[in-house]
């Protein structure tokens, strides 16, 4: 009998310890940008707009020019990080001679906090941006993309599935399901196995939702979007099988890249990738590839 309450003893606090665990992962430091789009000799405003809960963003609205309406694209940065990741694709981007707004999600940089931060949250923040960037003078409404990292990715596959006013999706590191994406990489993954069905219970119970409906693959198929998808096979978060799941999931509709020795963060160095994201954005939101 002491050897059974022993076990189930050490079996509780084995799952104290890897739900302890998981809160502490899931608190993300609070870094503001050190550098903006004036670094790269791009002009922008600091704007902050509201979002769910009463909570607000900060952001950069970068015009894309005057003249007729243009299109927009929301630039969603990935866990722990803030608009500062953005920059390459500012970059990339702002020749297009599109509309660019870059945000701070909620618990990121100098946006406000919200008890905690999570793929749902980050989906409300998206269709927040867009809400701010379709008020704003010489938008295409109907024109309008999101281009999101790793969960930044995914919750703007969530944010295409119901807001149908987004056109087109581009990810990068960007997760099929959420639940893969809190699994310790490596081999030391089955230190945690045994205690996530239980730990998961407990995160859904948070968020209010069952991952198995929210999650980017369950949704992408209601989305009106098109989609570009990168990943690289060498990602040590999220593994490549992700993307194609995500793929799977999204049919014709999605353009698969697969880049042989990338990680999760540097797809964008690529050699072709600019190349390859205009030419996605321009034949989607039917804007000429370079336009200033």
């Amino acid at each position: 009998m002491k050897w059974v309450l022993f076990l189930l003893a050490t079996a509780a606090v084995y799952q104290v310890v890897v739900l302890l665990a998981l809160a502490v992962a899931w608190r993300n430091a609070r870094v503001p940008s050190r550098r903006t789009p004036a670094d790269r000799g791009v002009g922008f405003a600091e704007v902050r707009f509201p979002t769910a809960h009463g909570r607000a963003l900060y952001g950069w609205w970068i015009p894309g020019g005057a003249g007729e309406p243009r299109p927009v694209v929301v630039l969603v940065h990935g866990w722990g990080r803030n608009a500062e990741r953005m920059l390459p694709y500012v970059a990339m981007l702002h020749p297009l001679g599109v509309h660019l707004l870059a945000f701070d999600a909620r618990h990121h940089g100098l946006s406000d906090e919200d008890s905690y931060s999570s793929m749902l949250k980050v989906s409300e923040d998206v269709r927040a941006a867009i809400d701010f960037a379709t008020a704003q003078p010489g938008v295409d409404q109907d024109r309008v993309a999101v281009l999101g990292l790793s969960i930044g990715g995914a919750a703007s596959i969530h944010a295409a599935a119901h807001d149908r006013r987004i056109r087109a999706v581009a990810t990068a590191g960007a997760f099929a399901d959420p639940r893969n994406a809190m699994v310790m990489p490596g081999r030391w993954g089955f230190l945690v196995k045994p205690a996530l069905p239980l730990a998961f219970r407990y995160i859904e119970w948070r968020i209010g939702a069952r991952f198995a409906k929210i999650a980017p693959e369950a949704v992408i198929a209601r989305a009106a979007a098109r989609f570009l998808i990168v990943h690289g096979d060498a990602d040590a978060v999220v593994p490549v099988a992700q993307a194609y799941r995500l793929a799977a999931a999204a049919g014709e509709r999605a353009k698969l890249w697969i880049m042989p020795g990338r990680g999760h963060s540097d797809t964008h160095l690529e050699p072709g990738y600019p190349e390859t994201l205009v030419s996605f954005l321009a034949a989607t939101l039917e804007w000429p590839a370079i336009r200033s």
